[in-house]
């Protein structure tokens, strides 16, 4: 059987979410691949690491996503009036901090895992920004508004912003509070979606 790139970034993400080190060595080894293959495949250990890391956020989205359909269907806002944008965004932020996998890593990789995570060429942030973008404009659209930025530098201020508060334990050694972060991030993206007229 051929394994692909595709199955040996699986395989990463399989490792990663279960908190087990990156070993390429025992990777090749464990799918049957010579380490040149492996390499040729999947680049270094920072690209394997970013991509299934990518992979894992990705996952980690879809299923906010899905679980607001499940909620509330193509509807753009709670009944309480909040946007599905802001929602899904909390969802996400707590299904990552919850992560057993993630805690792991950043006990024993603290340094390589905030550097794979928040490099703007990599593959984990750029990919998670889309996301925010692509969001940000369903939900503008749905309800009728007009952003006050650009959807991209909302996405990056929100994603960047986030980033300062999932890994502030390892940033700045601090308690990660994720009730300060929702209601931050939600003021920005309220500010820039929903401005209150001025009269």
């Amino acid at each position: 059987m051929t394994v692909s790139t595709d199955d040996i970034v699986r395989h990463a993400a399989r490792l990663l979410f279960a908190g087990t080190r990156l070993d390429l060595g025992r990777m090749a080894t464990e799918l049957g691949i010579s380490r040149t293959t492996f390499f040729r495949r999947v680049g270094n250990r920072d690209d394997l690491m970013g991509a299934g890391l990518s992979l894992l956020s990705e996952r980690t989205w879809q299923r906010a996503l899905d679980h607001w359909r499940t909620k509330y269907g193509d509807e753009a806002r709670t009944p309480d009036g909040r946007l599905r944008s802001l929602w899904v965004m909390e969802e996400y932020r707590r299904e990552v901090a919850a992560n057993e996998g993630m805690r792991k890593l950043f006990d024993t990789e603290s340094t390589v895992a905030l550097r794979v995570l928040t490099d703007p060429r990599g593959a984990v942030q750029p990919a998670l920004v889309d996301a925010h973008v692509d969001l940000f404009r369903a939900d503008a659209e749905a309800t009728g508004l007009t952003p006050l930025v650009p959807l991209p530098d909302l996405a990056f201020a929100v994603v960047r912003l986030g980033e300062s508060f999932l890994y502030s334990d390892v940033l700045a050694a601090r308690t990660v509070d994720l009730t300060v972060a929702t209601t931050l991030l939600d003021t920005l993206v309220r500010g820039a979606l929903e401005p209150v007229a001025v009269h």
